[in-house]
């Protein structure tokens, strides 16, 4: 069994600053990718940042998300600055999770709710 656990979200104001993190637990033998999506309402998930040794991010995030990981903690973090109101959205933690010689499995966290707002 795996587990990924996420926490930091919250309502922030525009201009804000927010740090979001996602710890994996369980069975683990390695941990292949880590990142973020979100879903905003009315809209579909999208990626926000992942992290595969390197990094890639949404145009609509670059330069004001930084997402990093502490692999001895199992943990990816998304440090989110300068928020808009159109970062409003659930965010959920994905990692794709080798738990056996042969086998992989991509999880995701609950979601983490965040709501920037005047």
């Amino acid at each position: 069994q795996v587990q990924l656990v996420e926490s930091g979200g919250g309502l922030v104001q525009p201009g804000g600053s927010l740090r979001l993190s996602c710890a994996a637990s369980g069975s683990i033998r390695a941990i292949r990718d880590m990142g973020w999506y979100r879903q905003g309402p009315g809209k579909e998930r999208e990626l926000v940042a992942t992290s595969t040794g390197s990094t890639r991010y949404a145009d609509s995030v670059k330069g004001r998300f930084t997402i990093s990981r502490d692999n001895a903690k199992n943990t990816v973090y998304l440090q989110m600055s300068s928020l808009k109101p159109e970062d409003t959205a659930v965010y959920y933690c994905t990692a794709l999770i080798q738990t056996s010689p042969i086998y992989s499995n991509r999880y995701w966290g609950q979601g983490t709710q965040v709501t920037v707002s005047s």
